[in-house]
């Protein structure tokens, strides 16, 4: 996986995954302690994942895989899904400041309010806050607060308690074209319009309940509600749709998220079969007020309202999911079902206007692997799932493609060679009813045709001493759109090849610290292939040294500092005293040399 900001800190990243461009998560399920992080139907596209309400030191676990392969992942579990688990307990109060370049400062706390061996409880705080590597101040700051309470309430019985809030707000100089640097114009930190950015809150509320109900059998409950609000100004055509005030455009949101889930889990034996089965019952509910889509001068005056509206999204499921041991072999076999509705309240019709639309879709999935010994494992996946489109396209489509489905395989082995070296593989293959596909001139995502995508992926570990570690995992993925003339197939934007790749180490000294690679390839930027988005190869550093309670360090990205584009799309656009517009590369460029430095205590 691959990411890329391209509009101010506080917006969330671009991601790349499997030969997707998947924007900001329209195929990738990403949850937080099983709370979406995706939002459906959002005001700047389909399955906007913003995690940076999640503060890194409190996460314990993260869990991955790609493909739709998973009966518990739905919505947007196409190129695979990443869920978060944060700590029940501290190990220690921690406190970390971080200072460099660019007048960045970032404080972190963590502290333990509360912990026996039946309860615990801790408070973790961050402050983040940066000008920016861009000639306009980006002027972040986002705080983040995070609290939770994990109890025994008796033998049978687990609560865990979890608060969270983020406030976020930034400037950008959003993305340029090349050939206003190519002509003077600007730097390749200038900016175009420098008034884009925006702020962003999300509270988040979490209650999970375990009941054991005997040995064999529990129940996992899980309730969640969030409140979040957005507003994004923007701008990426510049002077083409209003060669007078420009383009810019705002993009608001609040909304309301309620979901529950509630899993029973028993467990049998059947001869010299183990059997884990899990039943499911979930529901999200996603209500929106103001969906709002206006061309705006300055972030302040209102020129046109080209959407308002209500959203209300309902996504009842249940799934039952099964794994069978016996021998060498595990078959997990896995039904899930999902009913969606889809209601709109047009603020700007002249009559009131409700369009509703309702759909059902149902997502078989059948694994196999089989241990032929300790060394040596094959797996075959195979599965459907599938990505929601946008309420408004739904409604507007009158109900038609609205859960498009992706059916995957994938085959491949984990092989361990030598005690402390691990190789893994796999050949894979995936089918999409209907892509989404990013438009430049309107700087918005819109529903495409069919697709393909089929692609070798790579990985190594390697544990020479007890204290080091090497890694490197290559992908290559051929993407097309099965539905265009081969001189046209193209997807805009999805990665060929990448590479991600480094050394750690952790030292008895006290020493610590890690050098990584990453490489995205050169890719196309148009159906045609007539633009190309130009890959780049960066390195980042970071080394530690420990004593006592204390440890010191300091962080240095792009120590190589060399120039590169860290989103790029083909934008038609048009400057201020242009007579035509112009279609080209648009980027936002990559941070340069940046070094912090690091001091945390443990208390």
């Amino acid at each position: 996986m691959i990411i890329g900001q391209h509009a101010g800190g506080g917006k969330a990243e671009q991601i790349f995954l499997r030969g997707f461009d998947i924007d900001h998560g329209t195929d990738i399920n990403i949850t937080v302690d099983g709370v979406p992080v995706n939002m459906v139907s959002h005001a700047h596209g389909q399955g906007y994942a913003d995690l940076h309400f999640l503060i890194p030191e409190t996460v314990d676990k993260i869990d991955f895989d790609k493909g739709p392969y998973h009966a518990s992942k739905g919505n947007m579990a196409t190129a695979g899904y990443v869920a978060f688990r944060t700590k029940d307990r501290l190990e220690n109060s921690l406190v970390t400041l971080e200072a460099g370049k660019f007048n960045t400062m970032r404080l972190m706390g963590m502290a333990n309010l509360l912990n026996t061996e039946s309860q615990s409880a801790y408070f973790a705080t961050e402050f983040l806050n940066t000008d920016g590597y861009f000639e306009a101040s980006q002027r972040f700051n986002r705080i983040n607060l995070f609290g939770k309470y994990s109890g025994q309430l008796s033998e049978r019985d687990q609560l865990s308690v979890t608060l969270s809030h983020l406030n976020s707000k930034w400037n950008a100089s959003g993305q340029i074209p090349q050939r206003a640097i190519d002509q003077g114009l600007i730097s390749r930190f200038g900016a175009i319009d420098s008034t884009e950015g925006g702020n962003t809150q999300r509270t988040n509320v979490i209650l999970q309940h375990q009941h054991t109900i005997n040995a064999s059998q529990r129940v996992n409950s899980r309730f969640f509600y969030s409140r979040y609000q957005f507003e994004l100004f923007s701008n990426f055509t510049f002077f083409l749709n209003d060669p007078v005030n420009g383009d810019q455009i705002r993009q608001s949101e609040k909304r309301d998220l309620f979901g529950l889930e509630s899993v029973l889990t028993n467990q049998y034996t059947i001869g010299r079969s183990s059997i884990q089965w899990q039943h499911a019952v979930g529901l999200r509910y996603d209500r929106t007020q103001d969906s709002e889509l206006s061309h705006t001068l300055n972030r302040k005056t209102l020129l046109e309202a080209i959407q308002l509206g209500d959203i209300n999204e309902t996504n009842a499921y249940v799934f039952s999911n099964a794994e069978i041991r016996r021998g060498k072999w595990l078959l997990n076999p896995a039904l899930r079902l999902d009913h969606f509705v889809f209601d709109y309240v047009d603020h700007l019709s002249n009559n009131f206007s409700n369009p509703a639309a309702r759909k059902t879709t149902i997502s078989p999935k059948l694994n196999f692997m089989y241990t032929q010994n300790s060394r040596l494992q094959y797996f075959l996946k195979l599965g459907k799932g599938f990505h929601s489109n946008d309420t408004r396209v739904v409604t507007a489509q009158t109900g038609r493609s609205i859960l498009p489905a992706a059916y995957g395989t994938d085959l491949g082995l984990t092989w361990k060679p030598m005690p402390k070296l691990l190789l893994t593989s796999a050949v894979w293959y995936l089918h999409l009813d209907q892509e989404f596909v990013y438009v430049g001139d309107e700087g918005v995502v819109e529903p495409g045709g069919k697709t393909e995508r089929k692609g070798i992926d790579l990985g190594i570990r390697w544990q020479p001493a007890h204290y080091l570690m090497l890694h490197a995992d290559a992908t290559y993925t051929w993407a097309r759109a099965t539905e265009e003339p081969k001189e046209a197939n193209r997807i805009p934007l999805a990665p060929r090849f990448t590479l991600a790749g480094g050394i750690s180490f952790n030292h008895p000294s006290g020493f610590a610290g890690s050098l990584k690679v990453r490489h995205l390839g050169d890719r196309p930027a148009t159906e045609d292939n007539s633009i190309i988005a130009a890959g780049y190869t960066i390195a980042d550093m970071n080394l530690n040294y420990s004593f006592k309670k204390v440890t010191i360090g300091v962080i240095v990205d792009n120590i190589l500092n060399k120039n590169w584009n860290e989103t790029q799309f083909a934008t038609e656009s048009r400057l201020q005293n242009e007579p035509q517009s112009v279609t080209e590369i648009h980027f936002t460029p990559g941070t340069p040399f940046n070094i912090r430095g690091m001091i945390s205590y443990r208390f």
